[in-house]
């Protein structure tokens, strides 16, 4: 069973949000991280790139294959998280502290069409329910 922490904003694509004023702090989901098995590497995006909902925002990739991250908001990258340069498997060690990158998002308003915590978690288990079947 994924980890889903309550207090965060999701998107279907398992992307979450910790919103922190006009800032949204962004990585992937512990959902995410284990179906993507052992994370080798993550392409940071420039800080200074624009990006808007849904457009890619990085990638992230394991010993499966490259994965697409998608902003779940629109912005402006304001940090990344370079230690995941060095240390990209700390994604695979705890998906919710270590995040990806925070945007200062363009247009709050669409924080409304992420999913809450809830919401996300009855995904994952819909999910977990097809695979296992």
């Amino acid at each position: 069973m994924a980890k889903v922490l309550k207090d965060l904003k999701y998107t279907e694509s398992h992307e979450w949000v910790k919103v922190e004023g006009g800032k949204a702090r962004i990585g992937i989901t512990d959902y995410a991280q284990h179906a993507m098995g052992d994370i080798v590497y993550v392409e940071l995006p420039e800080e200074g790139a624009e990006f808007s909902t849904g457009s890619d925002l990085c990638v992230v990739e394991s010993v499966k294959g490259a994965n697409d991250v998608y902003a779940p908001v629109s912005g402006t990258v304001v940090e990344v998280n370079s230690g995941l340069e060095d240390s990209p498997e700390l994604l695979n060690e705890d998906a919710y502290a270590n995040w990806i990158v925070v945007l200062e998002m363009s247009d709050t308003s669409e924080l409304d069409n992420l999913l809450d915590g809830e919401a996300y978690e009855k995904l994952c288990d819909s999910l977990e329910t097809k695979e296992g079947a």
